[in-house]
């Protein structure tokens, strides 16, 4: 299996099919919860992030283009060493790529300004990838406690980091 392949079916097993949870901003068209229209989220992909898009009609097959193009791709993803990039991708996807981006420079000691540049990706290879993963797990964690749906969701984020940080060996 390819790295991308490997990153697509944990990501896609973490977020599971079509969910329509009001209490989740993700699921609403304006990206808060009351705002725009309640389209849900399915796949990982949500309707905060493709307003336009017919969530509850996404095919596997769309959700994989989606995650290729506009994650995948964004986070370079075939440059990045497997731990990384599983950890980066599912950040991405979970949280968006920039704040991925932010959490993988924090674990490797780079200035986190969410773009994956050429010094960022240096650092990266660098360094211990496993041990950068798992940095950059951290970092998403601590990030997730401090958002005012941690109460609602935590437990949920808490469970698909743990599982995502054996992944990481598997």
């Amino acid at each position: 299996m390819d790295n991308f392949a490997r990153c697509f079916a944990f990501t896609l097993g973490a977020e599971g099919g079509y969910s329509d949870n009001a209490g989740d901003p993700g699921n609403w068209t304006g990206g808060a919860v009351g705002r725009g229209e309640l389209k849900g989220t399915k796949f990982g992909v949500s309707a905060s992030a493709y307003p336009h898009l017919d969530i509850i009609n996404l095919t596997e097959p769309q959700a994989e283009d989606i995650y290729r193009r506009d994650y995948w791709a964004t986070l370079q993803g075939d440059e990045l060493p497997l731990p990384i990039a599983i950890v980066a991708f599912d950040a991405a996807v979970n949280a968006g790529p920039r704040r991925a981006v932010n959490w993988l420079q924090l674990a490797a000691g780079q200035p986190a300004d969410g773009v994956l540049g050429p010094a960022t990706l240096a650092a990266l290879r660098r360094g211990d990838a496993l041990l950068l993963a798992r940095e950059a797990l951290v970092r998403r964690l601590e990030f997730s406690t401090q958002l005012s749906t941690w109460p609602s969701f935590g437990l949920g984020w808490s469970r698909r980091i743990i599982a995502l940080a054996g992944a990481l060996t598997a």
